[in-house]
């Protein structure tokens, strides 16, 4: 099951995250959530895995927009009080 984008770049790692951050930016988004997901394995289970870090990006805009549209765009959601 594929849920997901892959691009192989010739850049390390750093470089790499760099980039990313400074394309979001220019194109509007800023991160809300950021997961070091091998410290947090190193934490948790003291286990080591490669770098690998989750970025949550937002365009305030379009979110905007989408949420306007339709409030439960998300799946996550909470129920609505009436």
């Amino acid at each position: 099951m594929k849920y997901g984008y892959k691009r192989n770049v010739a850049m390390g790692f750093e470089e790499a995250d760099s980039a990313i951050r400074e394309a979001l930016k220019e194109n509007g988004f800023g991160i809300l959530t950021e997961i070091n997901v091998h410290d947090k394995l190193k934490e948790k289970l003291d286990v080591d895995f490669r770098r690998y870090r989750i970025l949550g990006a937002c365009n305030p805009s379009i979110a905007h927009q989408a949420l306007s549209a339709e409030l439960e765009i998300d799946g996550l959601h909470a129920p609505r009080i009436r």
